[in-house]
């Protein structure tokens, strides 16, 4: 199991082979490592990769018969009206965009379970629970029932979330002084996965704490954005 930080790539990108990645650094550690899933740049939280070759098989069999159970944090825009509710629709690659994501009738299947953990007063934290992994599956769901992440440069609104946005006129910085973010980065957070055991079939669940960011994010929300 890997709590991977926000900005690290899980496995090798095909644009820049060579930078950081979690794959390599366990590999350069452990030898050799299977990849069974993967989180976006992005994403913080928590993974699995496999130590050998069997083990992958049934990690990737329990990921592809939807056994393992996936739960993401995710900081949305606006007060999400339903304290609960299953986002079903089909996503596929954007027509025109490479590495974007839509919503889409030829895409593939894809199921998000949602429900609401915390409001704020133009944010909700939302636990949601993935039925299938497609890329970028929370970020277009959310967006398309139109509560987009509150950090995110493709399919939100903003690139940052800044301590001027909920604490307003109560804010200020100094003179030519630019204002640093408290994220930088897509709110969401993988938490808990759980998945059987591939040796013993013991049911295993792990959880992967909030990073700073994220964790600080919601320390200003509650002070200042109810």
């Amino acid at each position: 199991m890997v709590n991977k930080a926000p900005h690290v790539l899980s496995i090798p990108d095909r644009y820049s082979p060579d930078k950081p990645n979690l794959y390599h650094l366990l590999c350069n550690r452990l030898e050799k490592v299977f990849i069974v899933h993967r989180l976006d740049k992005e994403t913080s939280g928590i993974l699995v990769f496999a130590k050998n070759e069997e083990a992958h098989r049934i990690l990737s069999g329990q990921f592809n018969e939807r056994t393992v159970e996936k739960i993401y944090l995710a900081l949305v825009e606006g007060q999400v009206h339903q304290n609960e509710g299953v986002i079903d629709k089909p996503i596929g690659r954007h027509p025109s965009l490479p590495g974007k994501m839509i919503v889409t009738k030829s895409g593939k299947s894809s199921i998000t379970h949602y429900r609401v953990i915390e409001q704020f007063k133009k944010y909700t934290l939302a636990e949601a629970n993935i039925k299938t992994g497609r890329t970028h599956q929370i970020r277009v769901h959310f967006q398309s029932i139109g509560y987009p992440l509150a950090v995110d440069a493709v399919y939100g609104r903003k690139d940052a979330f800044l301590l001027s946005d909920v604490k307003l006129g109560k804010y200020s910085i100094g003179k030519d002084q630019d204002e640093r973010p408290l994220m930088s980065r897509s709110s969401l957070h993988a938490g808990r996965l759980t998945f059987d055991h591939p040796r013993t079939g013991e049911r295993l669940s792990f959880e992967a704490p909030l990073p700073k960011d994220f964790a600080a994010v919601l320390q200003q929300l509650r002070k200042w954005g109810r």
